[in-house]
């Protein structure tokens, strides 16, 4: 492996700045872009997952909760697209936490997407395992066997690993093919769904569906909803891959912020159509397929799929695509997952907030080769593990306790934007985009980060607990003072990047923009 050593190892780059990482700029176009943010998501996966939490939640109204925390994301969306169209930086959340609140926020803001990636790539090759399973007929090993399933999710994780350091075109591609299958069977799931609903084909079940499922004043109360709203907003999560390959866009400063805001509408549409499909197929009975069947709560849309297209050969068929599907979306999340943090890494290098090792880059592949396969190694070895410790509680709590991960580096993401452009909003729309829309991001994902910490510090919330304290509470606060940890080891190792202004970069290497006029703050030297 050739690599070539960006700006941490001392190539050419401007205080820290973005210049000299090596990636391969154009690589890929908008289309390709949002592809990247949407497969991050593993949208099939996470309506798999979630849709009987939230209906256990909320009910009938579960499409309404899709919609509402659909809100804070489109907020948080346009806060990454404004941003980036001024300083288009890989690190993204890392960066601009640095620029707008110092070294500490841009650290912890950075070790958050680390640290959630990590976690939820235990739980995607987890899935990845046992579906690559159900799809070949082995239901069996799928359900019962750990050990073949963390051979296959460990090799998927290899897999990825290696389509990511091969190429950015590479990932793009492959993201392609896995996505058009997962959202082709989804949309094919709902119409048929929706079809034999008002067709009165659906069982006694069924609900026809109703613009009550979208009123508010119909959810029982302020805790079922913020509940439902907690779970919906994970199953967001990962759009932001489409800014963080930001370097490797054909329009740096626009493409990654139109694909990011294009991502999260598709989500929507896809989440609202697909929950209102389920709910109104399968009922919110907690028997049968019902969707509060706390039996199915891991796996409700592929045993569901079997129900709504029927058990004839073609019925078959389609139910085992569907299970594809899924798959599929595991997979590409897995992989997706390891594009950002790979990023992030590359990019806190080159700021001399990690070692210059991370800052590696492939001079044939153009990809961070180094930080790719410590995100893969790390990643494999957290699953491995996990799996060989606990049958998959401690996972569980873990998988709800990125949550708390989510929301603090969104939220600072928003509130970064409004602190960075506070001087210079001086029109009507900078004032709306720049200030208005990440600031109310910025609150209500605060208000679910209080609200998350206040349920998950309760005894019975998840699997675990200890001496009277929720294990979620304990692994999400616990990831974060790790963070906080590892940050003082790092400044007591090399404390350059913490002895930065927060204007070390007086010109965006990318755009060209002076970062002061844009702040309204004065430029500084950097401090050597």
């Amino acid at each position: 492996m050739t690599d070539v050593t960006g700006a941490a190892g001392g190539a050419t780059a401007e205080a820290g700045g973005a210049s000299g990482k090596g990636l391969r700029p154009g690589a890929i176009g908008l289309i390709a872009t949002i592809v990247i943010g949407v497969a991050s998501t593993a949208p099939g996966y996470s309506l798999a997952s979630s849709l009987t939490s939230t209906v256990g939640s909320v009910g009938v109204q579960s499409p309404l909760i899709m919609i509402v925390a659909f809100v804070p994301m489109l907020f948080i969306a346009y806060a990454y697209k404004e941003l980036n169209a001024v300083d288009p930086d890989c690190g993204t959340t890392f960066t601009w936490g640095t620029r707008a609140f110092g070294p500490v926020a841009g650290w912890l803001s950075g070790w958050a997407i680390i640290a959630a990636d990590v976690i939820v790539m235990a739980n995607l090759a987890q899935i990845a395992g046992q579906y690559t399973f159900s799809f070949v007929g082995a239901d069996g090993l799928a359900a019962e066997s750990r050990g073949w399933v963390t051979v296959v999710g460990v090799i998927w994780i290899v897999v990825m690993t290696y389509i990511c350091y091969r190429g950015i075109e590479v990932s793009a591609r492959t993201q392609v093919g896995l996505l058009t299958i997962e959202l082709i069977m989804l949309a094919l799931f709902a119409v048929v769904a929706l079809v034999k609903v008002w067709g009165h084909h659906a069982g006694a079940a069924a609900i026809q569906p109703s613009w009550s499922w979208f009123n508010p004043a119909d959810i029982s109360g302020w805790s079922a909803f913020s509940t439902g709203v907690l779970v919906a907003v994970f199953i967001y999560w990962g759009w932001d891959t489409a800014v963080a390959v930001n370097e490797e866009t054909d329009d740096i400063a626009r493409t990654p912020g139109r694909a990011a805001v294009l991502s999260t509408l598709i989500l929507l549409v896809t989440y609202v159509l697909v929950t209102t499909a389920a709910v109104a197929f399968a009922g919110v009975g907690s028997s049968g397929n019902g969707l509060n069947n706390q039996d199915h709560s891991g796996d409700s849309l592929s045993i569901l799929g079997k129900a709504v297209f029927g058990g004839g050969g073609f019925g078959t068929v389609l139910s085992h695509l569907l299970i594809l599907a899924i798959l599929s979306s595991a997979a590409a999340s897995t992989q997706t997952t390891i594009l950002p943090t790979a990023r992030t890494t590359l990019s806190m290098a080159v700021w001399k907030a990690l070692p210059d090792r991370f800052a590696s880059v492939n001079a044939r592949f153009m990809t961070p080769s180094f930080s790719t396969w410590v995100m893969g190694g790390v990643s494999l070895a957290f699953f491995a593990a996990l799996s060989y410790l606990d049958g998959g509680t401690p996972l569980g709590d873990l998988i709800a306790a990125i949550g708390l991960l989510i929301a603090f580096y969104y939220g600072l993401t928003g509130f970064a934007c409004v602190w960075f452009f506070r001087r210079s909003m001086r029109t009507p729309r900078d004032i709306f985009f720049r200030g208005v829309l990440p600031g109310l991001g910025g609150l209500i994902l605060l208000g679910l980060f209080v609200k998350a910490s206040t349920a998950y510090y309760a005894a019975d919330f998840g699997y675990t607990s200890f001496h009277g304290v929720g294990g979620v509470f304990l692994l999400g606060y616990g990831s974060l003072v790790l963070g906080v940890v590892l940050m003082i080891v790092w400044f007591l190792v090399r404390p350059a990047y913490f002895r930065r202004s927060r204007t070390t970069l007086p010109t965006s290497v990318h755009t060209g923009v002076p970062l002061a006029s844009v702040t309204g703050e004065e430029a500084v030297t950097p401090t050597p």
